[in-house]
């Protein structure tokens, strides 16, 4: 397993040749692939930094940055909340302000790029030294920042990124949810084996249960007899919906048009849509209605909700968010992935094989297989990453970064519990923008996946495949 770094492997670093992880016992893997995995361990490096700085024996060492120390007076007298409490928010603004920034740019820069022989491939491709000097040069930069408006300002891109992220993370789960069940139903009815029918009855239930579990357990601490009207709403009505979507995904006349629809899709988006209702009225400003997570369990918790914290919805949140970015990063586009409209966020075959004699089936017949080129082999190396996108990129270069710039801003915004620098509440993560964000993602999480079982019904002359 010894590492053995060729001269084509640390020029992925400095140059402009794609990266091939420097391990001679990696598989080999195409271009696509390789640089969308170095574009996600670069976010998830950021996002390790941003963690970091809500670590509670840090805040008194971040309390002596340039934009603390320099701005006292960052915060008008109304305000409740001043550097001693939210540095840690603060500095996970700045340490997402540059990593976004730096998205934002690359989707800038790679528009209409559309195969790896424009010029602008290398610096999608490689550079990655470059690139990471850059950031952290940018974010040691941005804590000299002054406070002033930049917090409230921020937020509120952070609120409109996070939002259509959560968009695009629905997106990614239906897709996943269609591919998981397509793959399960698929070997059921090939193999007839009991053993896949039992792994989807057993999945199904476990969703299934999970989420009531969640629904009752949001009644009891979230609601109470004679007040929480809003939060009564948001839960049975969230509940009548998903009750709805599974409904519609049985009935003959769908499964007619979607074969492969049922339960286990639906029980899957009702877990996540549970999850944003709880998500949602978490950020509830109405504190007799929102005890907090810990003090769900708990009942000395007076100064828990004010105070920086990375709570337990916060790492539920970043686990779900991670999932989506591997499945961005490493997942293709299914056979539903124009219904369910993740074809513009998932790697589509573009014809593309690594050798020439090899033989290759393709779905779709307007596209014709293509030879990648291998920088390492041409070098004299052992070929690891051959570049597929010589005639045709297998993906948008410039919407995935623009998707991971919003990825950024919706980490910033899960980390700091949605925080509102302006608020004049007693308590950090407290924010109602930030709960009809997240209630209004759950119908139309719903209303999308509803969409995607009915509309082959509506128009039956229409390819979805």
């Amino acid at each position: 397993m010894g590492l053995i770094c060729s001269t084509a492997q640390l020029a992925c670093l400095c140059g402009s040749t794609a990266c091939s992880f420097c391990c001679s016992q990696c598989p080999t893997c195409s271009n696509s692939t390789s640089t969308r995995i170095m574009y996600a361990l670069l976010l998830m490096l950021g996002t390790i930094a941003a963690c970091i700085t809500l670590a509670p024996g840090l805040q008194d060492a971040l309390k002596k940055v340039p934009f603390c120390a320099n701005s006292s007076n960052y915060v008008p007298s109304k305000f409740t909340l001043d550097c001693e409490s939210a540095v840690g928010y603060l500095a996970v603004y700045r340490i997402c302000f540059i990593i976004t920034l730096y998205f934002f740019l690359m989707s800038v820069i790679m528009i209409r790029v559309r195969s790896s022989k424009d010029p602008r491939a290398p610096i999608q491709n490689g550079f990655w030294t470059i690139k990471y000097l850059l950031i952290i040069g940018g974010i040691i930069g941005a804590f000299f920042i002054p406070e002033k408006s930049f917090g409230i300002t921020w937020m509120y891109f952070g609120m409109i990124g996070g939002f259509l992220f959560i968009i695009i993370q629905l997106i990614l789960i239906i897709d996943f949810a269609y591919s998981w069940a397509e793959i399960w139903v698929g070997n059921y009815e090939e193999t007839e084996s009991k053993k896949w029918y039992a792994a989807l009855l057993g999945a199904t239930l476990f969703n299934y249960a999970v989420s009531i579990t969640g629904i009752i357990l949001l009644f009891i601490y979230f609601t109470h007899a004679n007040s929480c009207a809003l939060n009564t709403f948001f839960i049975s009505f969230n509940l009548i919906l998903c009750v709805i979507a599974s409904i519609v995904s049985i009935l003959p006349h769908v499964q007619k048009h979607r074969p492969h629809s049922g339960l286990l899709q639906s029980s899957v988006l009702s877990l996540y849509v549970v999850y944003l209702t709880w998500s949602g009225i978490s950020n509830s400003p109405d504190i007799h209605c929102n005890p907090g997570f810990m003090e769900m369990f708990t009942s000395d918790n007076a100064d828990a909700r004010n105070r920086v914290a990375f709570d337990k919805e916060s790492i539920i949140g970043l686990i779900i968010w991670f999932s989506c970015v591997l499945y961005s990063s490493l997942g293709s586009a299914s056979k539903s992935s124009k219904i369910t409209m993740s074809e513009n966020v998932l790697v589509k075959s573009n014809g593309a094989v690594r050798n020439a004699g090899d033989q290759y089936l393709i779905d779709n017949e307007d596209y014709t297989p293509v030879e990648g080129r291998n920088p390492d082999s041409e070098s004299g190396n052992e070929a690891k990453v051959w570049d597929n996108e010589e005639e045709k990129v297998a993906y948008s270069w410039s919407f995935f970064h623009f998707v991971f710039a919003l990825s950024t801003l919706y980490v910033m915004m899960t980390l700091t519990n949605w925080y509102q620098p302006n608020s004049n509440l007693n308590t950090l993560n407290s924010n109602a923008a930030s709960m009809w964000v997240k209630i209004i993602s759950s119908w139309m999480c719903l209303a999308l996946y509803v969409w995607t079982l009915v509309a082959p019904a509506l128009f039956p002359n229409r390819n979805f495949s």
